[in-house]
């Protein structure tokens, strides 16, 4: 009988000692690294959650945009950060599956130094153009790019979602195009806006309000099907030899590696709450993107599944960067 309280007691006491820290959580200030600059989707989305989660956890959630190396650089500080939950990033988690692809070194594994925690929303890509640009849709495009080969300036954050989407599009339709670099998000936006580059594939939720205003003409979108908000805007998909051409910005938190499990499964539980409120459902939507959610497995295995996509274009196209 004593042997068989004692195991009892064993086990609520490492339950309760399992709990505490998911209870006290979270106990000061959350730092979300925002590896891209200012105005880009990654931002914008870490603004909006920061404030909803400051103010259902009584703690304030501090934005700390830590731009460089395609997100490496803000992505590396988490990797190295405290496993207590209070470190996160919000990236553009598809820049993360590219990263071992493109670097020919990367200071972390994307694999072993993180854990995921959710994806928090899908934005297709838009392909958009400076308003003086002669070609007016994805077929126009194909044809200038032909005729003047080297000639387009692409803007791009080099090795990102956006340049793996102009890699893909110049893959497949046999184009060159010259890749003018950035540090990404919308700095993309501020160069095809000013006349420096020529056109960009972008997160829709930073990219969409540019296109309204006039600033760049909306050519396509990057989805599978017609977006339900811009029935009349084609995708890319339509052209013939670009069928199933789908891209775009994941954009996910994740924590340092060996983050308790209660920890992680807390965050994702809030970060989903969050996003299916009305009002943000609302926000995301009407510009472009989807909230999603999803488990911390589920999230792991789409990474996984996205790693292996993109090292298959990098291979065929013999694209490197040093880092």
């Amino acid at each position: 009988m004593k042997t068989t309280i004692s195991l009892v007691l064993g086990c609520v006491l490492t339950l309760f000692a399992l709990l505490a820290p998911a209870q006290n959580f979270p106990a000061k200030p959350i730092r979300i690294i925002v590896p891209f600059p200012a105005g880009g989707t990654s931002d914008i989305l870490t603004r909006l959650i920061g404030a909803k989660m400051a103010e259902s956890w009584g703690q304030q959630v501090l934005p700390d945009n830590r731009p460089g190396a395609n997100g490496n650089i803000g992505a590396d500080m988490v990797a190295r950060a405290a496993p207590d939950g209070h470190t996160l990033v919000l990236m553009d988690v598809g820049n993360l599956a590219i990263s071992p692809s493109v670097f020919a070194k990367l200071p972390f594994d994307i694999i072993k130094d993180f854990s995921p925690v959710t994806v928090v929303s899908y934005s297709p890509h838009i392909l958009a153009t400076h308003p003086s640009m002669p070609a007016q849709s994805v077929k126009e495009i194909i044809t200038l790019a032909k005729s003047r080969p080297g000639k387009l300036n692409y803007a791009t954050g080099l090795g990102g979602a956006p340049h793996m989407a102009g890699l893909m599009f110049a893959y497949r339709t046999g184009i060159n195009w010259a890749y003018i670099p950035t540090k990404g998000g919308f700095a993309n936006i501020l160069i095809v806006t000013t006349g420096e580059a020529d056109l960009l594939f972008n997160g829709m939720l930073a990219t969409l309000p540019h296109t309204k205003s006039g600033r760049l003409r909306l050519i396509a979108v990057s989805s599978e099907k017609r977006f339900p908000t811009l029935p009349d805007t084609p995708v890319v998909a339509e052209t013939p030899g670009l069928e199933g051409f789908v891209t775009g910005s994941w954009q996910g938190v994740l924590a340092p590696a060996k983050t308790p499990p209660e920890l992680v499964t807390k965050l994702q539980t809030e970060i989903a709450r969050i996003i299916q409120q009305p009002d943000m459902k609302e926000k995301l939507s009407t510009q472009g993107a989807d909230p999603i959610g999803n488990s911390p497995a589920e999230m792991a295995k789409w990474l996984a599944a996205e790693k292996d996509r993109w090292a298959k274009l990098i291979k065929a196209t013999g694209f490197k960067l040093e880092q």
